[in-house]
């Protein structure tokens, strides 16, 4: 961990990758949005093992542990500061110490709130409206997120880190919640921006601060579209009577890392440009490097884009 400066009366929110994306996006959204600087990294090499490495033009390159990153938001108003925790991946084993050590360096940082973002899978349509569930770890701030009308999870569990993380802070006093995005079941292997925006719209109005969700909803009317015909393809293949053979699957959005062209390199750097004078620029810019797979060769660019100036 690098030293930290004191912050006023900060809240925290953790989140790693899951299904939909949902809770990541949140993050990487609520980050750059409000234009926070990388505050610290959480080394954790004995919780973290190498799971590939990559190869780029025949030349193997040695691979890394997943980053666990802290940023940070000064709250103009002076109420209370916001800390973004990013998670890379989540630990096979040690989750728990692990969440001890956020928990611990949350406590040095003065962190009165901890909050963690995460994806509830129903049997939703996917031009629904996403509900918002929530689940707290004290009687008070679970009657705020009645007052928000979030549904919440009378019984039930929450898996790995979001929940354990909730399990520590409760254990040291901590008041906190997590808020999860609906999304349905049937697509949860893939991107759905509109639970994200959902719960980033319950977490903003929790914690009285102003996050232009413009760019996220438009991500999420897009999904809609193409979701809504993906449906329709699946619908139309489960309709077809089938006698020898089982159906066709249906086509699937593309995972494999997509070439990139000289007019991608060229947007992208354009993107840098932008987000280096306008850091709200740069979700933008991480959706654009997640979209071509080359996020990885950029990772290190982009996030220099938070670094605290000197």
């Amino acid at each position: 961990m690098s030293e930290a400066k004191p912050l006023n009366k900060p809240w925290l929110v953790a989140v790693w990758p899951g299904m939909g994306n949902v809770a990541i996006s949140a993050g990487y959204y609520l980050m750059a949005k409000l234009g926070m600087h990388l505050l610290a990294e959480l080394s954790a090499p004995e919780l973290f093992d190498v799971g590939h490495i990559e190869v780029k033009a025949g030349l193997i390159h040695p691979g890394h542990a997943p980053r666990n990153r802290f940023f940070a938001w000064n709250d103009p108003d002076g109420r209370h500061d916001v800390i973004v925790f990013i998670g890379e991946a989540q630990p096979p084993l040690g989750k728990y110490a692990f969440c001890r050590r956020i928990i611990d360096f949350a406590r040095e940082l003065g962190v009165e709130r901890v909050f963690t973002f995460a994806a509830m899978a129903t049997a939703m349509h996917p031009s629904h409206e996403s509900r918002v569930f929530g689940a707290a770890t004290d009687e008070e701030s679970l009657a705020e997120l009645r007052r928000l009308e979030l549904e919440i999870l009378d019984d039930g569990h929450i898996g790995g880190l979001n929940g354990v993380l909730l399990g520590v802070a409760a254990e040291h006093g901590f008041r906190g919640a997590c808020v999860l995005g609906e999304m349905p079941h049937v697509f949860s292997q893939l991107p759905f921006p509109k639970a994200s925006h959902a719960v980033l719209r319950a977490f903003a109005t929790l914690a009285g601060i102003e996050v232009d969700l413009s760019e996220l909803a438009d991500q999420a009317k897009d999904m809609d579209n193409k979701l809504g015909e993906l449906l329709d393809q699946m619908q139309e293949a489960f309709g077809r009577e089938q006698t020898e053979e089982e159906p066709q699957a249906p086509l699937q959005e593309p995972t494999e890392e997509q070439r990139v062209g000289p007019e991608d390199r060229a947007r992208i750097e354009r993107l840098f440009e932008r987000a280096q004078l306008d850091r709200a620029a740069a979700y933008e810019l991480k959706r654009e490097l997640d979209g071509h797979g080359v996020y990885r060769e950029y990772e290190d660019r982009f996030l220099d884009l938070f670094k605290k100036p000197e």
